[in-house]
């Protein structure tokens, strides 16, 4: 697994993802000693095991499920003034406090999921046109 410089990931473990598996994941002791894990806490050990091999420090930070919307901006590596965007144009569910605005966090990553998405496609059909000259003949990358 590589791991990007500034690389942000968000694991969230559901209620139902809590369940340990039986002969699952788990974290072994120098000492040979074993804690069962969740196989999706391996997911995250995972990758904070790959960066730190990488050479990179690693922060952890525990999240709320429900978070003010500039958390959850930072969390996913967005301005707040665009996640505030897409929650007024109606594409993140939010409510108000007094001086909060506050979002569910697993809202938030299925947004973040749907721009990744949208952003893969987009280079996509990027990629497949520049396969054609002007004309709609396929280019010759090789020749």
């Amino acid at each position: 697994m590589d791991v990007l410089p500034s690389q942000s990931e968000v694991f969230l473990v559901e209620e139902s993802d809590r369940a340990l598996v039986a002969d699952g994941p788990a974290l072994v002791a120098p000492g040979g000693a074993r804690h069962q894990i969740p196989p999706k806490v391996f997911e995250a050990m995972r990758f904070v095991e790959a960066a730190m091999r990488q050479g990179f420090a690693v922060q952890v930070i525990a999240l709320r499920h429900e978070l003010p919307i500039d958390e959850a901006a930072a969390a996913i590596g967005m301005s707040a003034e665009d996640l505030r965007a897409y929650a007024a144009e109606g594409a993140l569910p939010f409510r108000s406090s007094d001086y909060v605005d506050w979002v569910r966090l697993t809202d938030v990553l299925a947004l973040d999921e749907r721009l990744r998405a949208q952003r893969r496609r987009a280079l996509d059909e990027l990629l497949n046109e520049s396969d054609y000259d002007e004309d709609d003949t396929p280019n010759d990358r090789e020749g």
